[in-house]
């Protein structure tokens, strides 16, 4: 039976995202209506700047006060895509201490603030959904929530920031260096303005502790996540990761260890190969790939921003959490039973690509060799070229602890046979 009651909606934030949301409440309204088995109504829009149009958006519902909307009588639902900590963190709270279940798309603050969310939200008995965190449009949360609830899931290893994505693969197409490729980005819009998130590596972080503290049951923050950017890749590390056969990738990677006692969580460029499915996802597009134990690899792709993508993910959330405040009941909540510790990067095992400027003479390469058996990092392949003088030898290591390559390369420094350690690159996806 529908229920002739609208479910009212409180929407916090008005722009690239916000809007694309209110257009398809108003424009599937029907379909909605139908699928959710109530009418939802548009209750009021909270706006920082009154003034600007907003097409499809009713003039008397736009306010400036946020506080007093989430306040409201009646509200059923907060939708809030403003982002950042401070004010979402505190109208959230408060939203949910009114009786109003919450979808959001803010990454940064579930991040750092994930746990006293969902403790707010079980106390006040109603739902957090957040789809639209990572990975835009691409259905990722929900099956680590859901899906695969009844699974272990042992690593989660993923292209989760489409702007150094579209970065690196023009890098990797054209040839252009990081500065050239980021200016086409920005011209194409998918850079900001101040790209440092981006390119830095926070919001992949952020997105990394998310997935983390779903994929292993455990409280995961952005604090516990390793972060290295893409402004030091250089047009010679996209070349040499093109001669061993790879490409050039910014990665969250999520892995319990082999004991299942700790996990970790870490961002940064690696070179994976060629054969590799997340080799080949190009431009501004996202990937994540989920290893379970029953379940096996799984990969989800898709674009992982933009208005559209963006809303698709939030109004999913819209309706499973209508769907439960008409049913009275609501969805799953904080799964953090395991309580697993976060072990440092030093203690990571992986791969390393090594570029070194080095003396053209005999024994070098011997001296160099022996730095690397004094700390117990086995060498894989080399490469030496000479040049007037000089040489470039590249190292690639077997798997070794993060802390022992740092160790080797702190050795390396001090050798007057060394010039400069030109690059340092983790290898993974083998």
């Amino acid at each position: 039976m529908m229920r002739t009651r609208p479910l009212k909606v409180a929407l916090l934030g008005c722009g690239v995202v916000g809007s694309e949301v209110a257009r398809i409440m108003t424009t599937h309204a029907a379909d909605l209506t139908a699928r959710i088995g109530a009418p939802v109504e548009l209750a009021g829009v909270a706006v920082r700047r009154p003034g600007r149009p907003r097409p499809g958006v009713p003039e008397h519902l736009v306010t400036t006060d946020a506080t007093e909307l989430v306040k409201r009588d009646g509200i059923d639902v907060v939708v809030e895509v403003i982002g950042g900590i401070e004010p979402a963190r505190g109208l959230l709270l408060s939203a949910m201490e009114h009786g109003a279940s919450v979808v959001s798309a803010n990454k940064a603050l579930l991040a750092q603030d994930g746990a006293v969310l969902h403790a707010a939200a079980a106390g006040a008995g109603v739902d957090l959904y957040y789809e639209a965190a990572v990975a835009g449009a691409i259905p990722l949360i929900r099956p680590l929530r859901e899906s695969l609830a009844g699974d272990k899931v042992n690593r989660v290893l993923g292209i989760v920031n489409g702007t150094t994505n579209f970065i690196l693969d023009k890098m990797d197409s054209t040839g252009a260096g990081y500065s050239e490729a980021l200016e086409e980005a920005t011209a194409l819009g998918y850079a900001e303005a101040d790209p440092t998130a981006d390119v830095e590596g926070f919001d992949a972080a952020a997105k990394a502790a998310i997935l983390a503290g779903i994929a292993f049951h455990t409280r995961v923050t952005a604090a516990d996540v390793y972060r290295e950017g893409i402004t030091e890749v250089t047009a010679a590390d996209i070349q040499s990761a093109r001669r061993m056969g790879c490409v050039v990738k910014l990665l969250a990677i999520c892995e319990r260890s082999r004991d299942g006692r700790s996990v970790t969580a870490r961002v940064h460029p690696a070179m994976i190969p060629l054969s590799h499915p997340l080799a080949s996802v190009r431009e501004a597009y996202n990937a994540v790939f989920v290893e379970a134990e029953a379940a096996g690899r799984l990969m989800f792709y898709g674009p992982g921003a933009g208005g559209s993508p963006t809303a698709s993910a939030v109004l999913g959330d819209l309706v499973a959490v209508c769907r439960n405040k008409i049913a009275g009941a609501t969805g799953p909540g904080e799964s953090a039973y395991a309580e697993l510790p976060a072990r440092p990067m030093g203690d990571v095992v992986t791969r390393y690509h090594v570029s070194l400027d080095v003396a053209d003479r005999a024994g070098v390469l011997a001296q160099v060799a022996m730095v690397f058996a004094e700390h117990g990092v086995s060498i894989d392949t080399v490469r030496q070229q000479g040049r007037d003088g000089d040489a470039s030898l590249v190292v690639v290591t077997h798997r070794a602890t993060d802390a022992a390559l740092s160790a080797t390369v702190d050795k390396l420094r001090t050798l007057d046979s060394v010039r400069d350690v030109a690059s340092i690159m983790r290898v993974e996806g083998e």
